[in-house]
């Protein structure tokens, strides 16, 4: 299974690049994931325009602050059981400032929240990507998840 993180917008924290760059290589032993950032903010309806025709024919994941919560074991249980079920890709939409339309939470297949804060999208992919490994690390039955 592939993972695609589609984000408005690059990071540009120094906190945050250094983040993504150490969970990316991490994950590199683990699963294929591509990060795409190729996009500047162009409001809501324009960014989900563009995260939905990109994340086509893929498990959508949506992050909003809407959204379901989701411990790391129920993130586990999902990916497992999207590999069991022959998931072929599986897309994270990460909006801009102004988050997400409703039409684009109403194609996802999954609406979730990584907290109940309102999070940076810089900070919100730093999170999501440590998340990622975490779950491949249980899968595998490694210590880090202690």
């Amino acid at each position: 299974m592939k993972w695609q993180i589609l984000a408005i917008g690059k990071p540009s924290l120094a906190y945050a690049k250094l983040g993504v760059e150490e969970y990316l290589k991490r994950l590199g032993r683990y699963t294929s994931l591509e990060l795409r950032t190729d996009w500047k903010d162009g409001g809501s309806l324009k960014n989900s325009e563009t995260l939905l025709a990109v994340s086509e024919g893929s498990v959508r994941v949506v992050l909003d602050e809407r959204g379901e919560i989701w411990s790391t074991s129920d993130f586990v249980n999902r990916v497992e059981s999207w590999q069991m079920s022959g998931v072929k890709r599986v897309s994270v939409l990460i909006g801009g400032a102004d988050g997400h339309t409703s039409g684009l939470r109403e194609a996802a297949d999954h609406v979730v929240s990584l907290s109940r804060f309102t999070l940076q999208h810089e900070l919100a992919l730093v999170v999501l990507l440590e998340q990622i490994y975490r779950v491949h690390t249980v899968m595998k039955g490694e210590p880090y998840h202690r």
